[in-house]
């Protein structure tokens, strides 16, 4: 039987049924040898695939489909063998194993018709595939968008941390100026003081002015404030006593921090002797507090007219020296750059302050704001 199995030396070769006839030998062998070198590069085509994918689905599969083509290819490649060497035995058992192949295959297939039924088509994946890219640019647009938030809330932020820097740095040359005024105000109101009376009132009075000016100021921590708040701060408590017998008027102007503090002593002073020597006096006198700008110029006139203030000899009770005069005339002026001027007629009493516009508009930078009312007052009296 082992002799049987192995031995082809009783058979003919496959030639002699073609009756080695050229062409049929030649179309049987070059069929042959094509069919083999195609079942040949099929095997190694998916052994490539398989080693550069290696997340190809179900690789068992293909390894037997590899396998199965290549031994179909050896098989034809030994039947051109048997044209002329008759190894018979040996092609059969050649065919056994591809056969073997072959079933183990054909099994593995239908059992894996499920899984490959549920695999998702091209056109099913391309649209996953857009759904995803779609999914992907909508990420990118929200991020894009969360990243533009981000940085604006940081702008803000960053905003936000230098305004409240600059607020705090103005804050304290604010206070430290307003410190240095209210220092000075109460060393030259104490000159010339006989009584510790003499010297509360009037100290106290240009005080409290400083505190209406500093609370008509931005509310927003800008050093600006509306002169129509500064005046009306200002005459709340001649008002309060006299209504209607004082006014004022005057266009929109925003004024800043040290014109705000000095028109209120100027106009304090003014409200304290129209008090003492005016409406106090007569009631028949009436107080108008007006101002006006035309070209560069600011003009604050403060008007007094009518009763007893407008006599000549009522005017002269009115103290022209003093502390509260030096404010009017001198000070006041000084520190805005302007001029001023008080006179007595028949027809009542006039200060006029004029002023260039710039000074009352403009706030001065830290450094040149710092102390500034201090050094002039201080310097006014460096004689005394």
């Amino acid at each position: 039987m082992e002799h049987h199995v192995i031995d082809y030396g009783e058979y003919m070769p496959h030639g002699m049924c073609l009756l080695w006839q050229p062409w049929l030998v030649l179309l049987w062998a070059g069929s042959d040898l094509l069919i083999f070198l195609s079942y040949t590069a099929i095997p190694v085509a998916l052994f490539m695939v398989l080693r550069r994918r290696a997340e190809v689905p179900q690789p068992a599969l293909v390894v037997l489909f590899a396998a199965f083509i290549l031994l179909c290819g050896i098989t034809h490649l030994f039947m051109i063998v048997t044209l002329w060497v008759p190894i018979y035995p040996f092609v059969g058992w050649l065919k056994l194993a591809t056969g073997l192949v072959s079933i183990a295959t054909a099994v593995m297939l239908f059992r894996l018709i499920p899984d490959i039924v549920r695999l998702p088509s091209p056109a099913a994946l391309e649209t996953v595939n857009r759904g995803l890219h779609e999914e992907i640019a909508a990420h990118k647009a929200t991020l894009a968008s969360l990243d533009l938030q981000v940085r604006e809330r940081t702008a803000d932020l960053e905003r936000a941390t230098t305004a409240l820097a600059v607020q705090a740095r103005e804050a304290v040359h604010r206070s430290s100026n307003l410190l240095s005024v209210v220092h000075t105000l109460a060393m030259q109101s104490a000159k010339g003081s006989r009584s510790l009376a003499d010297f509360l009132d009037p100290f106290l009075g240009r005080v409290r002015a400083l505190a209406d000016a500093t609370r008509s100021m931005g509310a927003d921590g800008d050093a600006r404030a509306r002169l129509s708040a500064v005046v009306e701060a200002a005459l709340a408590v001649p008002r309060a006593t006299y209504g209607d017998r004082i006014a004022y008027s005057g266009p929109p102007i925003e004024i800043g921090q040290i014109a705000a503090q000095q028109l209120s002593l100027a106009l304090h002073e003014l409200a304290t002797n129209t008090h003492k020597y005016g409406l106090g006096v007569s009631d028949g006198l009436r107080v108008s507090v007006t101002w006006s700008t035309a070209g560069e110029d600011f003009t604050l006139l403060w008007r007094e007219q009518g009763g007893a203030a407008a006599s000549p000899a009522a005017a002269a009770e009115q103290p022209v020296e003093g502390f509260g005069s030096t404010l009017l005339m001198s000070i006041v002026p000084a520190t805005l750059r302007g001029r001023a001027e008080r006179s007595f007629d028949a027809d009542g009493m006039t200060y006029r302050l004029v002023a260039p516009l710039a000074a009352i508009r403009d706030r001065l930078s830290p450094d040149e704001e710092a102390d500034l009312a201090s050094r002039i007052i201080a310097a006014s009296f460096s004689n005394e």
